[in-house]
C-alpha cells in the first residue's frame, strides 16, 4: 500500500512539475498585457495621472507618474516575453504595492478584517502575478531561460 502512496505521488508531482511553465506563461502573457495596457492608458492621460498622483500625496507625481506609466507600459511587455523577469517583476511588485498603500490602503489593511476586499481591489491580482514571478521566474518558456542557455553553452564550450 506505501508503495502504491508514494508512486501515486511521484506521478502527481511530475505533472504538476510539468505544468510549471505552461502555468508562468501564461501568467506572464496575460499579466504582462494588461500591465502593458494600463500603462498605456496612463502615457495617453498623463495629465489625469499626474493630478491624482498629486492628490494621493505621492511625491514628485510630474517625474513619479511618467515613471510608472513607463515601467507599466515597457515592463508589461518585457513581462510578457520573459525578459528581465525578475528585475521586472520587483519593479512592478514594488509599484503595485505603493499603489495599495496610496490608492487603496483601507483594501490592504483589511487583509484580515475583509478579505474580500483586498481582493477586489484593483491593485491586488496585478501585485499576486509580480509576486508569482519574481519568486518562481518567468519559467522555461521565456527569453531570459533561452539567454541563459545560450551563455552556459557558450561558457561550457
Amino acid at each position: 500500500m506505501r508503495e502504491t502512496i508514494e508512486r501515486f505521488y511521484a506521478l502527481l508531482e511530475r505533472a504538476g512539475s510539468s505544468l510549471q511553465s505552461p502555468f508562468l506563461l501564461a501568467v506572464r502573457l496575460y499579466w504582462g498585457w494588461q500591465f502593458h495596457v494600463t500603462g498605456m492608458g496612463k502615457l495617453h492621460h498623463l495629465d489625469r495621472v499626474t493630478t491624482f498622483f498629486a492628490q494621493l500625496g505621492i511625491p514628485a507625481p510630474g517625474i513619479n507618474a511618467p515613471f510608472v506609466a513607463v515601467l507599466e507600459f515597457a515592463g508589461g511587455l518585457l513581462l510578457a516575453v520573459g525578459l528581465g523577469s525578475r528585475a521586472i517583476a520587483l519593479l512592478l511588485t514594488v509599484n503595485m504595492l505603493v499603489a495599495f498603500l496610496t490608492a487603496d490602503r483601507e483594501a490592504l489593511f483589511s487583509v484580515f478584517s475583509d478579505p474580500n476586499k483586498l481582493y477586489a481591489a484593483a491593485p491586488y491580482t496585478f501585485l499576486f502575478a509580480s509576486l508569482v514571478v519574481l519568486i518562481f521566474g518567468p519559467g522555461k518558456l521565456a527569453l531570459d531561460s533561452l539567454i541563459f542557455k545560450r551563455t552556459a553553452a557558450k561558457t561550457a564550450n
